[in-house]
């Protein structure tokens, strides 16, 4: 932010622009020229030619962010009375009713809901349904989380939390992963991609590890405050809405075991994920010690570790 001149006084402008790419090759080529002209600084997990592959790889994929990345902000407005101090710049892909296209998995097709109402003769009228509005909203959730976790690496690297950095989501987890490094870190934020990518799948998004268990706490408590906050956009969705839409309680129930997982938020069960604990044994936890935290559970199968990061 620039410094603010005293006798200047403030505008702040509030625009919609809506751009027409006629010519989507021809820009997202210009996008990746200016991208590998810039000059990267890397990260303590990369370095500054896997930032410019990252850059190119978005704007390679989403039309939108090719125009983002080839617009000035700060070039609203050019005259010598008024200089320009701060500016942001987000772009989405519309159609032409102005509503943001889907550009993610199609989860009407993916999550198609029983509606005949049989509720004594069809086992999946009875039972709990995973729509496609629940499904788009944990996947949103997922991925935002994932890239806060993948940002909290490229910034703290092994750096133990503390209050006094500012942290993107893991000093949201529980103290006893607080020192945790970034190869750690850097596997956590994995668990969010991997429950998003059972979502894109047409798949419910269970669990594997005491990793994964977390993540889905934290995603499923944050998309339903974004949803009501208006942060996520709402699904558009080619059927009508569902009793079971964002129905995340119940979700929850059906995703996990237990929620013995939260018992290390608490300061009167330290030493918990311990298995050989006598609090850990009474209530048959297992072991949720962070090195244990990518450990499948016993009655699951393990991810292929050959699996690449996203980030």
């Amino acid at each position: 932010m620039v410094e603010q001149n005293p006798a200047a006084r403030r505008i702040k402008l509030d625009m919609t622009v809506v751009v027409d790419v006629v010519d989507a090759e021809s820009l997202t080529r210009e996008a990746v020229a200016q991208i590998a002209a810039t000059e990267f600084s890397g990260g303590p997990d990369r370095t500054p030619e896997q930032e410019r592959d990252e850059y190119i790889a978005n704007v390679t994929a989403d039309l939108a962010v090719a125009v983002q990345w080839l617009t000035d902000p700060m070039a609203v407005i050019d005259h010598p009375g008024a200089e320009p101090s701060e500016a942001s710049c987000d772009a989405v892909e519309i159609d032409e009713h102005g509503f943001p296209v889907n550009t993610g998995p199609d989860f009407d097709a993916l999550f198609e809901v029983c509606r005949c109402g049989s509720d004594d003769d069809c086992d999946t009228c009875s039972g709990f349904q995973v729509t496609p509005h629940t499904a788009h909203a944990l996947h949103s959730a997922l991925t935002f989380y994932a890239d806060m976790a993948y940002d909290d690496v490229i910034d703290h690297g092994d750096d133990p939390v503390t209050d006094d950095d500012f942290w993107h989501l893991f000093d949201e987890y529980p103290r006893i992963t607080h020192r945790q490094d970034a190869i750690w870190r850097r596997q956590a934020a994995r668990a969010y991609d991997d429950l998003a990518a059972d979502l894109a799948h047409g798949d419910w998004p269970q669990p594997h590890n005491p990793a994964e268990e977390m993540a889905l706490h934290l995603a499923l408590r944050w998309a339903q405050d974004a949803l009501t906050d208006g942060i996520i956009t709402p699904y558009q969705s080619t059927g009508e809405p569902h009793p079971d839409d964002h129905d995340w309680e119940t979700l929850l129930d059906a995703l996990t075991q237990d929620t013995d997982i939260l018992d290390l938020f608490h300061p009167d069960t330290d030493g918990i994920e311990d298995p050989a604990s006598e609090q850990n044994k009474s209530i048959g936890m297992g072991d949720y010690r962070p090195a244990a935290w990518f450990t499948p559970f016993n009655n699951m199968d393990g991810r292929d570790p050959r699996r690449p990061f996203r980030r």
